[in-house]
């Protein structure tokens, strides 16, 4: 799961990835002690950590239509990441679940005896986002449950095992398999494809990507009184890192800080960001129980930055480009947009089919792969650049038929689920049921995460403590969705509020049938990670309880 640690400021800043929320006031809905909801499951629900807290909970069979449990289903909730399970699935129905991203390089100008291009090399941004920086041997799409996006958030994550500049460097080695040797002029990246839009108050976001537009740190352990080893990735002059983290004698308290988060200075020579604080000798990381541990800097000005590891993976090919490396990208060179010619592209890069994308993206609530997943959408189904039109392009396909997902039910500001992102149960179950009927369905499934398995469910629900539910496991198929907040209160302390914590996806049952079912807690007070854990945890019981029930 993806629980945010962090102060209570920073955390409602954020408005947390995976994001589920608070009933609000004032709207209709069936009386929350609906006693067609079985007692085992009402019993979770009473427990006292909810007490004051409201849930809503809606289970339909796929197939029939009918329903089975139904608690507050009415209610506007905040959904936050919950929200994914419509972009995603607009998506999907949109490319097809065997669509490939191709992103090209072309040459403006020619190529004389020497093999010196005269002229400028851009490469045109298609919105593919691993940019071959993901790719296994087998050539899936490598992820792990606790991405790296949500290291800071977290207190640690998992690295993938790829390169992250692995597609650059393909692409660097085409251009000099095409005879270019020299580049004398610039190197443009096109990020024409959509209007950059603001990510959650970190960056503009754009179609260019180089490893999830961010730079990992990763901390080895070290021993008490020196300095704590601390490598990064992705090596470039774009950007590095430096780092005064110390370690510290056994039993000491840890604090890693990154500075800046989110800096400002690519494009310029000594783009610098830093590492300091102290871990304890003994330290032992939250969430991934061991070294390294991951931190992040933004990648604030992603065209610039991809600007400069192309030209370096072109240096590393053979080919010598007379630009400065580092410097901001010069846009203004470029032609008119998709005024491109097929006989002067001189590389190109093939991603791994969208399934592969919409399974890192729902199994591990990769918010910029939501996001982005919706301006592709657009861009396909109507040509709208503008997250504002992009957002009203789903919507009119979603609400229309083969959908028919009741869209006024739902207020949305992103694809991913930040901020004041709502809907009713009665809409996520009616887009749950809308996919079950579309050609890519079984990639959509797929695509979730799996109870007791992968993604943001692998280490849910006890199944040892109560072996009826055993049988869940692996049958539980669903996106989660986690909303904190903080306030300061006037004595200067805080008040933490998980205001939401979701679930919602399908479940075989125990009987055979498929069902749908949406399930959410709001207002909860916490004080710490634990208690987030402990209501997802609550919520893998009650649909594992499904399961068994039906």
């Amino acid at each position: 799961m993806n629980p945010l640690s962090g102060s209570p400021a920073r955390v409602a800043a954020l408005v947390v990835p995976c994001a589920l929320a608070a009933f609000i006031a004032g709207c209709g809905g069936s009386d929350s002690s609906d006693t067609s909801v079985p007692d085992s499951i009402t019993q979770v629900m009473k427990k006292p950590m909810y007490q004051g807290a409201t849930w809503a909970l809606r289970v339909v069979d796929v197939n029939s239509g009918d329903l089975i449990y139904d608690m507050n289903s009415n209610a506007q909730v905040y959904v936050a990441s919950v929200r994914k399970v419509f972009s995603l699935g607009a998506a999907l129905d949109q490319y097809g679940a065997q669509h490939q991203f191709q992103t090209p390089v072309y040459r403006m100008g020619t190529v004389d005896a020497t093999g010196t291009l005269n002229g400028n090399l851009v490469l045109v941004a298609s919105g593919d986002l691993s940019m071959g920086g993901r790719t296994n041997a087998d050539g899936t799409l490598a992820w792990t449950n606790f991405d790296h996006n949500e290291a800071n958030n977290l207190g640690n994550a998992q690295i993938t095992a790829p390169d992250p500049l692995a597609g650059y460097n393909s692409l660097a080695a085409q251009v000099a398999a095409s005879g270019i040797r020299k580049i004398n002029g610039e190197v443009v990246i096109d990020d024409r494809l959509f209007d950059p839009f603001d990510f959650r108050g970190e960056f503009q976001l754009r179609s260019i990507f180089v490893n999830d537009d961010v730079v990992d740190t990763i901390i080895s352990q070290g021993s008490a009184g020196s300095a704590t080893p601390v490598d990064y990735r992705p090596k470039s002059s774009a950007f590095t890192v430096q780092s005064t983290l110390m370690t510290a004698a056994a039993g000491t308290a840890a604090k890693i800080t990154v500075t800046p988060t989110d800096p400002t200075c690519f494009g310029s020579l000594a783009c610098t960001g830093t590492l300091s604080g102290s871990i304890p000798a003994d330290y032992v990381p939250p969430i991934v129980p061991s070294f390294p541990v991951i931190r992040t800097f933004r990648i604030t000005a992603p065209q610039n930055y991809a600007r400069t590891v192309l030209i370096e993976a072109l240096a590393r090919a053979g080919v010598t480009v007379t630009a400065s490396a580092v410097a901001n990208n010069p846009q203004q060179l470029l032609p008119a947009k998709n005024a491109y010619s097929a006989d002067t592209r001189v590389a190109q890069l093939t991603s791994q089919p969208y399934s592969e994308y919409s399974k890192w993206i729902l199994k591990v609530s990769y918010n910029i792969g939501a996001d982005t997943s919706l301006m592709l959408f657009a861009v396909a189904n109507n040509g709208s650049t503008t997250l504002q039109s992009a957002l009203a392009a789903e919507n009119a396909k979603l609400s229309s038929a083969p959908f028919n997902v009741p869209m006024t039910q739902t207020h949305f500001i992103d694809g991913s689920g930040g901020g004041e992102t709502t809907a009713t149960p009665v809409a996520v179950i009616a887009m749950l049921r809308a996919m079950n009927g579309r050609p890519a369905f079984p990639a959509y499934l797929d695509s979730l995460p799996f109870l007791g398995v992968d993604g943001s469910l692998a280490s849910t629900t006890d199944f040892e403590s109560d072996a009826t539910l055993a049988g869940a496991k692996g049958k539980v198929y669903a996106k989660t969705g986690t909303y904190v907040t903080g306030t300061e209160n006037p004595d200067g302390t805080a008040t933490t509020t998980l205001k939401g914590q979701a679930l919602a996806g399908y479940i075989d049952a125990k009987s055979g049938r498929r069902l749908a079912f949406a399930l959410v807690v709001n207002n909860v007070p916490i004080t710490d990670v634990p208690d987030i854990i402990n209501v997802f945890n609550d919520q893998g019981t009650i649909a594992a309880n499904i399961w068994k029930l039906q």
